[in-house]
């Protein structure tokens, strides 16, 4: 509080551009420990808008106006707030105590420390518990014969930054686990990210060697061949360095760089692409810099994102995933993968391989604990990627923004495979920014552990659970082939899209524009609620009776396809008295229908709209949960024509 120079200012404007907002709101400006406060006047509404001190990435002050001062806060969930303060005095305090508010020097003033919900110290603790890292190996079927826990960073001697409970090869000794981290930068060696039971392939992670120009080290190779051995079904692995290359070979000459193949004659060096992070930096604040640009006309929008090369990062990421999936699921192989220090290209390559991998991790639970294994867990620099504390700017950088955006693009692929839709990967991109629970705290285990965050903070992950209902998929199914299997995502540049629901907050909250998954969420509602409506009518009217409800049935022979596009003329349809020719579904076999319905004349159906039935299946096939169109989730929203002829024009097309 101590910072706050002015707490309370009226008669302030409030513009919220991201919203799409166009009149400003007259209202009660209020500066807290934690959050800026805006009150509306209007008695009717009241409406608050809550803004988190650690949430605002930066706050302007443009040139005076003759209305007021102004101060525009930009958010790190990319919503931008004008604010108009009458005095000038008042805007000056107001501009001063924000910017350092949202520069926090120390992380005891982070909200995560002060954020006290109501919960005991029992459920506090237990809150840190909800996730268990050691019984999603298990269900991996680790460990085992070939793969087993070490000791060797127990109370974190060996790596800092790792975590204290690893698995390495059943073959490699301490003294080669200890030898092998000397010679990866971090001390970051060689350790299980993931195990595919059915091939015996695993994906490890490390850092780049040391090895400069022409360095070598006998327990890093050994460690190398271990990871080999632990494979029976091959005698090389992969080594996926995500850099490019020209990356890779600048790094030789400060005494780092990759592994030389005549010194590991075991293993495949695959160089991905994916840029440094300040080049990822960079091309994200052009995308921001774009939804800045008012009303951009068609070509100035498809130039900026071509500039911004951000869709060409996220196709990287995702090529990396790709990759080692198919050399896992496919090949048998196992894959080292690396980048520099290894805390961050590496991060998205092996937690976008697992997801392609693995059904479970793309459920709820599943990506939660795949984000709290390849991201908390091994050491992603939350705190400094992020900007959580004052620090170097040059540290900041969207890494795990973008390992989002590649499992948003993959959901839009395969909007059947996921459990969870597009709300939940945007909450978990909030809470990593907004420090509200100490989950993304720190850069490290370690750091979390001397900071005393399960103490001092709570986990976000039981919150989030306890959200799910909102973040429920209505298209998934747990039992359709795509949500079972591998998947193999196409990754050519006309099947990446702009996440418009991540950075355009004006028409994710546009009423008007509602997305296909909240449109079947609401029909699936409103089924339920018919159905129940249904059950209760039917019971009502047996308990009037006496008797059972039965339903009489009406069998009517449909004319098959070529037979109606025989009899149709060409052009327009002509008018037809028959409009409701939705309540007979197309199948091949004779539709079957309730007697107290009037049957539908001869006439009247020759000129009924046709639908395609895009599932050919024979007449005994009945089962739509194996349709391949119905698995991709397209089936009902592609738009068709209603003349049902390939030869037939919209009268309205040019």
């Amino acid at each position: 509080m101590e910072h706050i120079r002015t707490p309370k200012v009226e008669t302030v404007r409030l513009l919220d551009r991201s919203s799409g907002q166009r009149k400003a709101s007259v209202g009660t400006l209020y500066l807290s420990a934690t959050h800026t406060i805006f009150v509306e006047n209007n008695p009717e509404t009241r409406k608050e808008t809550w803004v988190l001190h650690s949430m605002v990435n930066s706050v302007e002050r443009p040139p005076t106006v003759p209305a007021g001062s102004q101060l525009i806060l930009r958010c790190k969930d990319f919503r931008t707030f004008q604010i108009l303060i009458p005095l000038e005095r008042d805007c000056v305090d107001v501009h001063a105590s924000l910017i350092r508010l949202s520069r926090p020097e120390k992380y005891s003033e982070l909200y995560c420390l002060s954020f006290n919900p109501s919960m005991n110290k029992e459920e506090r603790e237990e809150s840190w518990l909800f996730l268990d890292l050691l019984a999603d190996y298990k269900r991996m079927g680790v460990p085992n014969n070939l793969w087993v826990a070490t000791a060797a960073n127990s109370e974190y001697r060996v790596c800092d930054t790792y975590p204290s409970e690893l698995f390495v090869p059943k073959s490699a000794t301490p003294a080669v686990v200890v030898g092998s981290s000397r010679f990866r930068s971090r001390g970051r060696f060689p350790a299980l990210s993931y195990f595919h039971q059915d091939t015996l392939a695993a994906v490890c992670r490390c850092s780049q060697p040391l090895s400069g120009f022409s360095g070598r080290c006998q327990e890093d190779e050994m460690m190398l061949q271990a990871v080999m051995k632990s494979n029976p079904g091959s005698d090389y692995i992969y080594v996926v360095d995500t850099r490019p290359k020209l990356n890779a070979m600048a790094n030789r000459a400060a005494g780092k760089g990759y592994e030389n193949e005549d010194h590991y004659t075991n293993i495949k060096l695959q160089f991905i692409g994916i840029e440094n992070i300040h080049v990822m930096r960079n091309s994200q604040q052009r995308i921001i810099d774009m939804g800045e640009v008012r009303a951009p006309s068609m070509t100035d929008f498809l130039l900026g994102l071509e500039n911004s090369g951000w869709l060409k990062h996220i196709k990287a990421v995702l090529d990396a995933g790709v990759f080692i999936s198919r050399a896992v699921a496919d090949e048998g192989v196992s894959v080292l993968v690396h980048c520099s220090d290894g805390w961050d290209r590496t991060a998205q390559a092996c937690s976008v391989a697992s997801i392609l991998l693995d059904p479970f991790y793309r459920t709820i639970r599943g990506l939660m604990l795949l984000i709290e294994r390849d991201w908390v867990s091994f050491g992603h620099k939350f705190s400094h990627r992020y900007a959580h504390l004052d620090g170097d700017p040059k540290e900041v950088s969207p890494v795990i923004d973008q390992f989002l955006e590649c499992v948003w693009q993959l959901s839009e692929q395969f909007p059947c495979a996921f459990e969870f839709n597009e709300r939940f990967l945007i909450a978990i991109h909030n809470h990593v920014y907004s420090c509200q629970f100490g989950t993304f705290l720190g850069n490290c285990q370690r750091e979390r552990r001397d900071m005393r965050l399960r103490e001092r903070s709570h986990s976000v992950w039981p919150q989030l659970w306890k959200d799910r209902a909102e973040f429920i998929n209505p298209l998934y199914k747990a039992e359709l082939s795509q949500t079972q299997g591998v998947l193999r995502p196409n990754t050519t540049p006309y099947c990446f899209k702009m996440w418009k629901g991540l950075y355009n907050h004006a028409e994710k909250s546009t009423p008007s524009r509602q997305s296909p998954s909240d449109f079947l969420s609401g029909v699936r509602e409103q089924t339920q609620q018919l159905e129940e409506e249904l059950t209760n009518q039917q019971e009502r009217i047996a308990a009037l009776t006496g008797k059972p409800i039965t339903w009489e049935k009406l069998q009517i022979p449909r004319r098959r396809r070529t037979d109606s596009l025989q009899q149709r003329p060409c052009g327009p349809d002509p008018p037809s008295t028959y409009t409701e020719p939705d309540q007979y579904p197309d199948t091949d076999n004779s539709a079957t229908f309730f007697s107290n319905r009037k049957a539908p004349n001869v006439a009247s159906t020759l000129t009924m709209p046709l639908k395609t039935n895009v599932c050919h299946k024979s007449q005994e096939q009945e089962d739509f949960s194996i349709c391949s169109d119905l698995e991709s989730g397209v089936a009902d929203l592609s738009s068709r024509s209603s003349c049902g002829g390939e030869d037939r024009k919209d009268p309205d097309s040019d």
